[in-house]
């Protein structure tokens, strides 16, 4: 048995308001709310699952909504930015899409590899990607979403995480 990590399990990360979350990664992103379950800490708070149909590891982003609240700030050991997969042939849906929900983008910008990413934020700030890739479509999306399962993300791509650097 091999002790080796393959990928990013899931990523975790805290919110504001409930429903503007639920409607951001269902409705806009195509994410599928896998389950719905409490903050075992604080009961009064909802724990969000979204990934692919069935859930699989390597696309589940998980969310605490607190409410209304202080924005966070950024600092060492925080993600930056999330970034998900989608197919190279996705990219001009996917600023359309993003457009029409009067999300601003960035990009597409090219990276190592001839990659195409776009960039922009939920409505709690939080920055995401999309990273057009090859090798996307092997992996599966949310077939019955809102976004048709063609352009569907295909999980996680990677993840910036902001570090310190000490003398």
């Amino acid at each position: 048995m091999s002790n080796k990590i393959l990928g990013i399990h899931h990523i975790t990360a805290m919110s504001g308001m409930a429903q503007a979350n639920v409607d951001f990664y269902v409705g806009v992103l195509g994410l599928r709310l896998v389950k719905k379950t409490v903050n075992f800490d604080a009961p009064d708070v909802y724990h969000f699952y979204y990934g692919d149909t069935v859930g699989n590891p390597g696309t589940i982003l998980t969310f605490f909504p607190f409410g209304e609240g202080p924005r966070s700030r950024s600092g060492a050991g925080q993600a930056t930015a999330t970034s998900f997969s989608i197919r190279p042939e996705s990219i001009a849906f996917w600023i359309q899409r993003l457009q029409d929900h009067a999300v601003s983008v960035s990009g597409p910008e090219e990276r190592p590899n001839h990659r195409q990413v776009i960039t922009f934020h939920d409505p709690d700030g939080l920055a995401l990607e999309l990273v057009a890739h090859e090798g996307a479509e092997t992996r599966p999306g949310w077939k019955d979403g809102p976004v048709p399962s063609e352009h569907a993300i295909r999980g996680f791509y990677g993840v910036t995480i902001k570090s310190r650097i000490t003398p």
